[in-house]
């Protein structure tokens, strides 16, 4: 098998195998071959990996920022020189095109790490005066021993942006990837290793639920950091609370996109396209609610056909091809039951609809029109390349209607008026907004959501605050006076 790791799991600095955990099967998305065979890490595996980082820590946080940083950087280098087979392997991994890959992935992982290396010499306290000559001072220190449970979507992207930012503060961590993409986190562990990173500080294993559940339970843990579904991130959030564990939850939406009919319709559509149909779909912060002004939504929906029409659908390795497969059966199977459910409930299908007929797990780019607020479609996250349109008519009423939602992770506006604009973002509740584009992440922003779709930002240096504590201290100038 071509993508077969040395082993399942990487601890301690080396890949460590247990054939006795379930068995992962990693498959193609483009073929439904397998590629890869690994295992689910055993209680043994796990008591390894959770002993490994607590018993590394302590020197790794004992080195200056300077030092800790240096080794990101050197390892943000090792990532883009290898980018192109970073690239083939996240592809291989989720079914994402390589022309996607190449430029959204290991380059976004690169930039968490160059990033966080760069901030972490800049991690200080502060000194805070008293009347009399007494004064405070800070001290900024590590958690200890952080977990990462990361999606299927992005794995080495969310393999970065989890560890960039604990190991700059001076914590180990344990990761675990999705078991629907258990490769990538392998090679990100491997490179930080290569750039100095001392064995135990990170590390990876793989597995399902009740691996993830073990290490969230666990005394020796600080922190934990997820990315995944609501379901999921309720789990996980209160069995951190039962230890009073810090926590970074990064879950779904159902983000509103709104276009009005001052919008340059030309952008709106490629916002709508971004927020749709990037990676198939497959993106926690899509605008999968675009409410279009009635103005101008027949020559929206038209353009947005037209270019659609355009999609190269096809083998994720042709560099032409710019619409690949969803990650697995499964999830494909979620997707298009939601399609029967828009046409079972009286939403017009504009474009695809149907699964296409080839190996592997591809659904076509999917647009309802004349969807309501209480069809499925417009409710539930599908988390597949399907788009409901929704008409609206006065700026009050679709801002009541936006935030009519469970979610608060992402929101978007396209309009020409800047004072519109402004007044928009104000008004939406979502924790990551946009104005006339979608979807960017740079890493120099906070990102994450709000009301059920998340708690903590994951990036820029709100994230340091996420992986760290400040001890204050008290010093005394003067003698001290006590009642009796």
């Amino acid at each position: 098998m071509k993508f077969q790791p040395r082993a399942s799991h990487f601890i301690d600095g080396e890949y460590v195998e247990d054939t006795n955990g379930a068995a992962i099967e990693v498959i193609y998305p483009a073929t439904g071959e397998v590629i890869a065979r690994l295992h689910s890490a055993t209680p043994a595996i796990v008591e390894q990996a959770l002993n490994s980082a607590k018993n590394a820590q302590a020197a790794w946080a004992a080195l200056s920022g300077t030092e800790r940083g240096r080794i990101l950087r050197r390892a943000s280098d090792i990532m883009r020189e290898r980018n192109y087979d970073l690239s083939v392997l996240e592809t291989h991994d989720t079914g994402k095109p390589i022309q996607e890959t190449t430029v959204a992935d290991a380059t976004s992982g690169a930039d968490a790490l160059e990033y966080f290396g760069g901030l972490a010499a800049s991690l200080t306290g502060e000194h805070i005066p008293l009347g009399g000559g007494d004064f405070v001072y800070t001290i900024r220190e590590a958690l200890g021993v952080c977990v990462g449970i990361g999606a299927w979507n992005y794995p080495t992207q969310i393999a970065c942006w989890k560890g960039a930012p604990a190991l700059a503060c001076g914590n180990t961590m344990v990761f675990k990837p999705s078991e629907t993409t258990p490769l990538s986190a392998l090679k990100v562990a491997e490179i930080l290793v290569e750039a100095g990173v001392p064995k135990g500080v990170y590390n990876v294993i793989q597995g399902y639920g009740d691996v993830g559940a073990s290490l969230v339970s666990d005394p020796r843990v600080a922190k934990v950091s997820l990315t995944g579904s609501v379901p999921t991130g309720r789990k996980v959030y209160a069995a951190a609370a039962d230890g009073m564990k810090h926590v970074t939850m990064e879950l779904g939406g159902k983000s509103p996109m709104i276009v009005f009919d001052d919008a340059d319709i030309e952008n709106a559509v490629s916002g709508a396209i971004l927020g749709n149909f990037y990676s198939s779909g497959q993106v926690c912060s899509n605008g999968t609610r675009v409410f279009v002004q009635k103005g101008i939504k027949e020559a929206f929906l038209k353009r947005l056909s037209e270019r659609l029409a355009h999609a190269k659908i096809g083998d994720p390795m042709d560099e032409d091809v710019s619409f690949g497969p969803m990650v697995s059966e499964n999830q494909m199977n979620i997707a298009l039951g939601y399609i029967e459910k828009g046409k079972a409930e009286g939403a017009r299908l504009v474009y695809g609809g149907e699964r296409i007929e080839r190996d592997g797990y591809f659904v076509q780019p999917t647009v309802f029109a004349d969807v309501t607020d209480n069809m499925t479609i417009a409710r539930e996250e599908i988390f597949g390349p399907v788009m409901s349109v929704l008409d609206f008519e006065t700026e009050e009423e679709v801002m009541a209607r936006a935030n009519d939602t469970e979610f608060g992770l992402a929101a978007g506006v396209f309009t020409n008026d800047l004072t519109r604009a402004h007044r928009i973002v104000a008004g939406f509740e979502a924790g990551t907004c946009y104005i006339n584009t979608y979807n960017l992440a740079p890493v120099e922003a906070p990102f994450g959501g709000s009301k059920m779709s998340g708690v903590g930002r994951e990036n820029s240096k709100l994230a340091i605050n996420h992986f760290s504590e400040m001890k204050t201290v008290y010093i005394s100038m003067n003698d001290v006076e006590a009642p009796y």
